[in-house]
């Protein structure tokens, strides 16, 4: 079969279909009868020579190629998606880049890496926060331009993903002035029965703290645990409790002078990585950006493939 022979409208009723899993669901949502929508489905299955679907009761569900056809069809109209995306505001000059981060990412470390895109007049930034594998989802439908992430994501020939190491910090424990100025602990080793916020279970941070506390012997009284970086950021300051975190989550009150750090451990680190497809448009600013060095404490952007709030 030659290109010309397959046709999209056929394929973008399929894709509209498997998405919804429902014949009805999709034949309303597309403003067809259900009889036009199932026959458009047929005239394609017969293009191919395959079934795309079978029925699970009153569910459809994908075949093998049907789960094949799904996976173009996904990059196809995504990248159809970015092609409007990216001709949006374009008359007026204006360069659309669309961000996304993990939720327990810390806003101030987001804020200071698209810094220089925050004074540009001619860039249109779209923000928004979530969990690492709908965001990813969403990065390989062309619905995001970049996801910025404290994981690394492994390589998987099924996801053609680029991550990028941006840099990293070390932990810091801090707490209120007025209670810990001029004073220092050891972290984790002197932390046995004081009171901590810590980052929630989800975070990359925690597995770390909780294994060096654990070789150390030491049970600190945990009275917080914040997956939200912006939430454990208010606990230190509002709180009295030491809080373990890195520095960039409180950097507006150590430098007011509100927390200090009482704490510093090396053998602790939150690593920041900016990931993108390997099929997408290369947006300039956007290359620029992962170009950088970090902002902040960390390294140099070294890069691995993985293709094969404050």
């Amino acid at each position: 079969m030659q290109i010309e022979q397959l046709n999209f409208r056929h394929l973008f009723y399929f894709w509209r279909v498997a998405k919804t899993g429902h014949l009805t669901r999709a034949a309303e949502e597309l403003h067809v009868s259900q009889s036009a929508l199932s026959n458009q489905i047929r005239q394609l299955e017969d293009r191919l020579g395959d079934a795309l679907f079978e029925r699970t009761g009153r569910r459809l569900v994908l075949t093998e190629t049907g789960q094949l056809t799904l996976s173009y069809a996904e990059n196809i109209y995504g990248l159809g998606q970015e092609l409007l995306g990216r001709l949006e505001g374009r008359s007026a000059g204006m360069v659309r880049l669309r961000v996304a981060s993990v939720s327990t990412l810390s806003r101030n470390y987001q804020e200071n890496w698209l810094r220089p895109l925050l004074a540009d007049p001619s860039v249109t930034l779209s923000l928004e926060s979530g969990l690492l594998d709908e965001l990813l989802r969403r990065l390989l439908q062309h619905q995001l331009d970049v996801v910025l992430a404290n994981d690394a994501v492994p390589a998987d020939p099924d996801r053609p993903l680029h991550c990028r190491f941006l840099g990293s910090q070390a932990i810091s424990l801090v707490g209120p002035a007025a209670a810990w100025r001029g004073r220092k602990l050891r972290l984790p080793e002197d932390l046995g029965g004081l009171e901590l916020a810590l980052p929630g279970p989800r975070h990359a941070l925690r597995g770390q703290f909780d294994a060096l506390c654990a070789a150390a012997g030491v049970t600190p009284r945990l009275r917080a645990e914040v997956d939200d970086m912006a939430m454990l950021r208010l606990v230190a300051r509002d709180s009295g409790w030491l809080t373990v975190l890195p520095e960039v989550v409180v950097q507006d009150e150590l430098r007011s002078g509100a927390l200090v750090t009482v704490g510093r451990s090396t053998r602790l680190k939150e690593n920041f990585y900016a990931i993108t497809t390997l099929q997408r448009h290369r947006i300039e600013r956007l290359e620029r950006l992962l170009a950088r060095a970090p902002a902040l404490g960390g390294r140099a952007g070294a890069t691995a493939d993985a293709a094969g709030g404050r």
